[in-house]
């Protein structure tokens, strides 16, 4: 892996996490209690033994920057090893930021030519999965490939939200289709590659499109040696809300393949807010916990059943979590009761409210697309007031105060906004 340099994608907006990435980047976006999503990516490279990362960062990425700093964390810090933020070139405007997957690595070309290196491995930092990326380069070695891609098996209804490949007996690509509306294949790209450096540099070269998928990849398929790496274990993308919530939710399920402890997973504890000045957990004698992951600085006397809490929550007297996502420093006040509720940092649920019980079949009415699946969003900050009543399928946005209610229930598929 020394002759290998890693290229981590960390731009992405996260649209379709709607309010949970309106301050951050979607791999910012916490996740698991303890960590971000970008960990998981960031703990498969030290694990694989990768030693120097470029991170391409573009929408809102001070969190993400100050999530990463200097890579010590992962143990990409050091006079032979590094991790080193790439934003942008030009400048602010949405005009001057990278214009697909291809065309991000094409304006980072002066850093890749600062290593000697004879391959370079693309990553994206905004999927939960654990992989040993020096596998998959061993692979591509032993099969003199020009690129190599790594792939996994999806159910045929899910197919179109991949790039497809059609491959030979002997794994390799012969044919490509981005995102069919039929798919000729369940074999799926997961953004994860494997290029000779001097093929990268020709491709990005010759071609002046700006996506992997739609362009680079294609071409390469037509004149080059190009691999499906086949992988099997976990891995999800938590690009929607209820992804991100299922996914939060397979860490409590035995058999889900999500397992924190045996992937290694590292995070950065030092980080302003985190676990690392945290006091120990507090489990009062009259709390019940079933089934959840508790973090550290968290204080229960409540009942928290298949939930997920992530340091500094505080669940009081009487109040009931169930089946739920809260990040740090959420508080819920005596009698509360929330069910199937995404909460983000510092929200506040008054005493005696009622969140998430309603008709989960009602999708939201300003973003159907977004939250249709029975769940209830909190943005960072939001104030719930006491005694209210909050349907399914609802979304509070950040900083809301209780001044922005106009009464005493929130119907199913509301959206409440700050006034």
């Amino acid at each position: 892996m020394r002759k290998t340099l890693g290229m981590l994608l960390a731009g992405g907006v996260g649209s379709r996490l709607n309010i949970l990435a309106a301050y951050r980047a979607k791999p910012a976006v916490p996740f698991g209690g303890l960590y971000r999503i970008i960990d998981f990516t960031l703990s498969n490279a030290k694990n694989s033994g990768l030693i120097n990362l470029g991170i391409l960062t573009q929408y809102k990425p001070l969190s993400l920057m100050d999530h990463i700093g200097n890579g010590e964390a992962w143990d990409l810090m050091g006079r032979m090893r590094g991790a080193k933020i790439l934003p942008p070139r030009t400048g602010a405007k949405d005009s001057d930021w990278y214009k697909g997957t291809a065309d991000a690595i094409r304006q980072n070309l002066d850093y890749i030519q600062n290593f000697n290196s004879e391959r370079v491995l693309i990553l994206s930092g905004d999927h939960i999965y654990h992989m040993d990326y020096s596998r998959m380069v061993e692979f591509h070695q032993s099969r003199d490939a020009d690129l190599t891609i790594a792939m996994m098996q999806v159910p045929l209804d899910q197919a179109y939200h991949f790039g497809i490949g059609i491959t030979s007996e002997n794994d390799q690509i012969i044919d490509w289709e981005e995102k069919p509306k039929r798919a000729r294949s369940t074999l799926a790209s997961m953004g994860v590659y494997v290029f000779n450096t001097s093929f990268l540099y020709d491709c990005l070269s010759k071609i002046s499109e700006h996506d992997f998928g739609k362009n680079i990849i294609p071409h390469a398929i037509a004149n080059h040696r190009v691999f499906a790496y086949h992988f099997s274990g976990y891995w999800r993308d938590v690009g929607t809300l209820h992804a991100y919530w299922d996914a939060n939710m397979d860490i409590l399920r035995p058999d889900s393949g999500l397992d924190l402890s045996a992937w290694q997973t590292y995070t950065n504890l030092e980080e302003e807010g985190r676990s690392g000045d945290r006091p120990p957990t507090r489990i009062s004698s009259h709390a019940k916990v079933e089934n959840s992951l508790i973090s550290q600085g968290s204080m229960i006397e409540g009942t928290v059943s298949n939930s997920i809490l992530s340091p500094g929550v505080i669940i009081e007297k009487g109040a009931r979590v169930e089946n739920s996502v809260l990040l740090h420093d959420a508080i819920v006040k005596e009698h509360a009761q929330l069910s199937y509720v995404i909460a983000d940092k510092l929200s506040h649920f008054g005493r005696g409210c009622k969140v998430g019980t309603g008709d989960r079949t009602k999708p939201n009415r300003k973003n159907p697309d977004h939250l249709k699946e029975g769940l209830t969003v909190i943005g960072k900050m939001a104030r719930v007031p006491e005694n209210i009543s909050i349907g399914c399928n609802c979304i509070i946005h950040p900083k809301v105060t209780e001044t922005s209610y106009a009464g005493k229930d929130v119907s199913d598929g509301q959206t409440i906004e700050l006034k």
